[in-house]
């Protein structure tokens, strides 16, 4: 199982991360905006593949060309660096549909 990320560290870590935000001291959160609602669900389809093969998934929620990302640990009652990771991993795939 994953160690939760201490209290301490949880701000400083997410602010390395490119747009995420805390939420609730458990979750992070980002919103990832696209020209046409297509390329939005490919994006969430990529995720959707990279979550299965990692068994680790993100709360979704897309409302036409915004897609909101939200992250937690379950097992571990908080932020991990697995979803750290996960967030890092999401960024990768928005760039390679947007850039």
């Amino acid at each position: 199982m994953e160690k939760r990320i201490p209290e301490g560290e949880k701000t400083e870590r997410v602010a390395e991360l490119d747009g995420w935000k805390l939420q609730d001291e458990k979750f992070i959160v980002k919103r990832y905006r696209f020209k046409d609602f297509l390329t939005g669900v490919q994006f969430v389809n990529n995720v959707a593949q990279y979550s299965e093969e990692i068994q680790h998934h993100p709360f979704i929620s897309i409302d036409y060309k915004m897609v909101t990302m939200k992250l937690t640990s379950w097992n571990a009652k908080g932020l991990t660096d697995l979803d750290l990771k996960c967030a890092e991993k999401y960024d990768e795939f928005y760039k390679q549909l947007v850039e």
